[in-house]
């Protein structure tokens, strides 16, 4: 590949994990395509893309998780075809995944050695070695350099202690190759730094790391090399004293397309504020957030996975209780009011999760396409076919739902055709205030670009909206205003015309431009 992002690495002959040629399809879609690329041992090797670029995938094939569609993986020398988590247990590879996943009931040493306890057998009969358990428990942690009561239940230990236990947990099976999943991500500076202490510590005893993390100051840290992938596809590795933070964004995000929206009229914000909120907080998830939204304006969110996004729109919905602060919709103060009450006051909701939140699976199209409106729909407390024909028939033609029969059942369309009707559903209730909760999550591209139409079509009559997307390009698109939230709290609002990627991504990783 050609030198683009400073100096590349060179491909190493037989490195601690190799990937020949490995591409993973999931039905059409090809998750990873052709990567090839060699991991060399006893580094720190970071691994970065945006959302969708085939990250997951390669965790879940090292992790035994799923296997590849074709091409090899090899492990210290020798190929290796896992087909389940206990084959990558037995070639060296452990995997510390963001979710923990110890027992908070069970001691330090017991969420260790989890699943194979010590045994020890006396008249007969097989027992839990206690004593060897925790002495065996006690070691591994002096090992690590750490002072911690194996006896002590995980539930009194802080998340970093947590995130630390995962560790050893991991080290309890000798890895040669571990890979950390975001281990940063709920945990406070100190914390963190005696994270990077441990990872400092498994470097120099000569183990292969891949890391995976959406903070870039920490690359830098604590990474010897980052490889990006982009799509599915392998990008680059650069070494992290010869690159920059602009370089690998550049590398995760490439040419991405500026605005391709069409034109728009001013907006006129002289007029009175359709939404504001003011002060709103919701104690571990959000503080002190305010903001105007008004008539035909589309205001996006931008944030990392963590930021607060979904829960403040969740809280302002009605959906999650608030702590302290105001909601106001057309002037009338809605604050703490039901999700049933922000419906009626002419609020709609699209959630990020359609196929759970956003539809009812089993009920057809044309049900799914009523189910907001019902009051209006029906007559004398009943509901018929006839009268829910226009709204139904209306919301196909507009959104352009390709449906077939809309008897038949939702779950029998395709993704975005499913958002189409989600949207459809609250349109049909004339609202004028929309929360689109990530509506192009799981949809074809030209899936997405109609869902941006129909946003851009209602803005231009008046609808007022909150866009949220983990796709930094598509809030550069989509938005007239973006605020930008860091750890729950609102840090910048900036115009997406006068804002490249570049700053808006470190923006919202690091809650201030570097």
């Amino acid at each position: 590949m050609a030198d683009l992002h400073g100096v590349q690495l060179e491909r190493a002959v037989q490195g601690a994990l190799d990937f020949l040629g490995v591409t993973k399809r999931y039905g059409p879609t090809v998750a990873l395509s052709d990567f090839t690329h060699s991991f060399t041992p006893g580094r720190v090797h970071a691994l970065m893309g945006k959302n969708g670029s085939g990250k997951s995938t390669l965790v879940k094939l090292l992790a035994g998780v799923t296997g590849p569609s074709s091409g090899t993986i090899r492990v210290n020398g020798a190929d290796r075809h896992f087909t389940s988590p206990h084959d990558a247990y037995a070639a060296g590879i452990v995997t510390v995944h963001q979710e923990l996943s110890l027992v908070p009931e069970l001691s330090v040493g017991e969420n260790i050695f989890l699943g194979r306890l010590p045994h020890r057998r006396r008249a007969g009969c097989s027992f839990v070695d206690w004593t060897g358990l925790h002495v065996r428990a006690g070691e591994l942690l002096a090992d690590m350099g750490l002072e911690m009561d194996s006896r002590q239940p995980v539930s009194a230990l802080s998340v970093g202690q947590q995130q630390v236990v995962e560790i050893v947990k991991a080290m309890s099976f000798s890895p040669s190759i571990l890979l950390l999943d975001e281990p940063t991500s709920a945990l406070a500076t100190r914390e963190v730094k005696q994270l990077f202490a441990l990872i400092s510590r498994l470097r120099a005893r000569g183990v292969t790391m891949i890391y995976i993390t959406h903070r870039m100051s920490e690359l830098f840290e604590i990474a010897d090399t980052c490889t990006v992938i982009r799509d599915g596809h392998y990008i680059g590795s650069v070494e992290m004293r010869e690159t920059t933070p602009a370089a690998i964004v550049d590398m995760m995000f490439g040419e991405a397309a500026r605005a391709t929206r069409p034109p728009r009229r001013a907006l006129d914000r002289t007029t009175a504020p359709v939404l504001e909120v003011r002060d709103l907080s919701r104690n571990g998830h959000f503080q002190n957030v305010s903001f105007e939204l008004y008539p035909g304006e589309i205001l996006g969110i931008a944030g990392l996975l963590g930021a607060g996004r979904t829960e403040l729109m969740r809280a302002i919905f009605g959906a999650d209780a608030i702590d302290s602060g105001s909601v106001k919709l057309n002037g009338q103060l809605m604050t703490g009011k039901s999700p049933r009450d922000m419906r009626e006051a002419g609020l709609g909701y699209t959630p990020e999760n359609r196929k759970e939140v956003g539809l009812v699976q089993a009920l057809s199209t044309a049900d799914n396409l009523c189910m907001a409106s019902l009051r209006p729909i029906s007559f004398g407390g009943f509901i018929s076919r006839q009268r829910e024909h226009p709204f139904i028939r209306r919301q196909i033609n507009d959104l352009h739902i390709k449906c077939g029969d809309p008897d038949r059942p939702v779950s029998s369309l395709s993704g975005g055709n499913q958002q189409k009707v989600v949207i459809g559903k609250w349109l049909n209730r004339y609202p004028q205030v929309m929360f689109f909760d990530e509506p192009s999550r799981g949809v074809d591209v030209q899936a997405k670009r109609q869902i941006f139409d129909i946003i851009w079509q209602k803005a231009a009559h008046g609808l007022a909206s909150l866009f949220v997307s983990t796709e930094l390009e598509e809030v550069l698109e989509v938005a007239d205003r973006i605020l930008v939230m860091h750890l729950g709290t609102v840090v910048a609002e900036v115009d997406p015309t006068n804002i490249n990627l570049t700053d808006l991504y470190g923006l919202c990783m690091e809650g201030a431009l570097q």
